[in-house]
């Protein structure tokens, strides 16, 4: 969910008309773009995960037969030692295969991989999925130092910042300032709360408990529909403190002594939710003198201008961010990348949460090759940047997904041996297949799955 949220957020320009000349070529070179960045994510995600079980077992001294990025029929490929290093036909995985990984075969080899420890063989299926969490952790550390605007929504409060036309939160009367308070009786603390909310209840009226000022109020809406996920949107954007980027010279702003990183609090008393809130309150007053609430260096000022009247609409003259570009050092970087990505789990968890409640149907929690195929390439238009960051939400989830309960995949893997510790011996052969014959079953059926809701959600609207 993280991932298709972020890769699809709306941005200036991004829906300019194509020239007529190339429209015939578009969609070809859409696909084709979508194709190569999901191989440069998938490979890059698919080989830290199976260098992670690698690594762990080369430690322990197990021989390594097959180091193998995708399935099926070799392509390309070398030895190196005990070990074929290849690029099978189907990028959809990737695996490393151990000698004496066959229960059925015996062996007194130290390098077999059955005659070692349960705790060493745990360490080795716990290692691919860790490497994908550090990986999200790094990716989203160089995002941090190389630059960005990305915010945590729980570091924001519940204060509307924008109000949508025509959409729920407008026609049930919320305005910029206003603090959600609850949503259907359950509190809100910050704005990822109340996101969360919106989204789960597409179609479904909630009570919304809101303080404006001095007064809490109740009211009642009824967020809509996402086509294309089945999520709901009610129409609202937290507040972020507008941020004055550049002022205008001879401007009012300059003459009134604006500065770059002032803070604009309020206009009139009226406090300011965002940008779109700014503009709207001083466009409201062309040649009025308005007091202006600004926050610098952590001190609260009021300045007084008039601004200018520019087709019936007032300007003050000064460029602005809501969510600043920010670079931070290395070490901050990490810290606060580790911070994003657990709260990016707990969001993932609470999300699946959601779907075994039947609050959001499972087509909006379940992505498969063609969604993400097609969210890879909306990343990479957007720049390296972006691309970087939607592979670190895909080694997250790949990481989260290997260790689900399922034979087959590594936490399954996990769960026999823990299970074997317990009881102090081994599973029989005849079990341990029947184990596995049925995690096979899961994920197949798993994949077929997201693949009908990849083509549910690709076919309208062509991808």
């Amino acid at each position: 969910m993280a991932a298709r949220l972020s890769a699809e957020r709306a941005t200036p320009g991004a829906y300019r008309r194509a020239p007529a000349s190339s429209s015939r070529r578009a969609p070809t070179v859409q696909i084709l773009s979508n194709i190569l960045a999901f191989l440069v994510a998938a490979g890059v995600v698919i080989f830290v995960h199976e260098a992670g079980h690698y690594l762990a077992g080369k430690l322990f001294g197990v021989r390594v037969l097959v180091f193998s990025l995708g399935f099926g029929k070799r392509i390309w490929g070398f030895r190196r030692g005990d070990t074929d290093y290849r690029i099978a036909l189907i990028p959809l995985g990737g695996y490393v295969s151990f000698d004496g990984q066959d229960p059925t075969r015996e062996s007194d080899d130290p390098g077999w991989f059955q005659n070692h420890p349960r705790w060493q063989r745990i360490l080795i299926y716990l290692a691919g999925p860790a490497m994908n969490v550090l990986l999200a952790i790094l990716l989203v550390a160089v995002v941090f130092m190389w630059g960005t605007d990305l915010v945590n929504q729980k570091d924001q409060t519940t204060e509307i910042g924008m109000v949508f036309e025509d959409l729920p939160a407008q026609q049930a009367g919320l305005q910029p300032g206003d603090r959600i308070v609850s949503i259907d009786g359950e509190p809100t603390s910050d704005w990822q709360q109340v996101s969360m909310a919106f989204l789960t209840a597409a179609g479904r009226e909630l009570e919304v408990v809101y303080q404006r000022g001095d007064q809490t109020a109740s009211t009642k809406l009824t967020p809509v529909e996402i086509p294309r996920y089945k999520l709901g949107n009610a129409g609202v954007m937290p507040a972020a403190p507008a941020r004055v980027r550049g002022v205008m010279a001879g401007s009012p702003a300059d003459r009134a002594g604006l500065r770059f990183g002032d803070s604009l609090r309020a206009v009139d008393g009226h406090s300011v939710g965002g940008v779109e809130d700014f503009q709207r309150l001083v466009a409201a007053r062309p040649g009025e003198e308005i007091a202006l609430t600004i926050e610098r260096s952590g001190r609260e000022l009021v300045v007084r201008l008039v601004p200018e009247e520019q087709d019936g609409k007032g300007l003050v003259g000064i460029y602005i961010d809501q969510f600043p570009f920010q670079r931070f050092p290395p070490g901050e970087a990490l810290v606060r990348s580790a911070r994003y990505n657990w709260d990016t789990t707990i969001q993932i968890f609470e999300f699946i949460g959601k779907v075994f409640e039947r609050e959001i149907p499972a087509e909006s929690a379940i992505g498969g090759p063609i969604e993400i195929a097609r969210l890879s390439g909306v990343a990479a238009r957007r720049g390296l940047r972006d691309l970087l960051y939607f592979m670190a939400l895909i080694s997250l989830n790949i990481g989260i997904l290997n260790m689900a309960p399922i034979p087959i995949l590594d936490g399954g893997q996990i769960g026999v041996l823990l299970v074997e510790s317990t009881l102090r011996r081994d599973l029989s052969i005849a079990l341990k297949e029947r184990i596995l014959q049925a995690g096979l079953l899961v994920i197949v059926a798993l994949m077929a799955i997201a693949l009908y809701f990849d083509l549910m959600k690709s076919w309208p609207t062509g991808g």
